[in-house]
């Protein structure tokens, strides 16, 4: 059997082709067999806590940073907007913080900001 893609939502491994269909037993999703998925385009990145971050969340920092080559320190609490994620390195989240500019932070360090209703 040839190896399938990994489910996009859940990476569950046990999907298999049903009619026109991937689909996984997992979560029940379902995709196109046309659709090809790179394993490598299901990059995630999670804060302390286990949540999951998207570009454009806003987290805060749960501990006091020391900025390399800098006698700033990043304060806990301290907002930051992130810009993108990146995969190279184990800085993995560009952001910007107010007041300070732009910056790479390793996702370990933020969790992520409630949304208030």
């Amino acid at each position: 059997m040839a190896s399938l893609n990994l489910c996009p939502q859940c990476q569950s491994q046990f999907v298999y082709e049903y009619q026109e269909n991937y689909v996984c037993p997992e979560c029940n999703h379902e995709w196109p067999l046309n659709e090809q998925i790179s394993n490598q385009a299901q990059f995630i990145v999670k804060d302390a806590n286990g949540n999951q971050l998207d570009e454009g969340d806003t987290v805060t920092l749960i501990k006091d940073l020391k900025v390399k080559s800098s006698s700033a320190v990043l304060k806990m609490g301290t907002k930051a907007k992130i810009s993108r994620l990146v995969e190279e390195g184990d800085h993995n989240i560009d952001c910007k913080i107010d007041g300070f500019g732009g910056m790479l932070l390793k996702s370990e360090f933020v969790k992520k900001q409630n949304k208030k209703s």
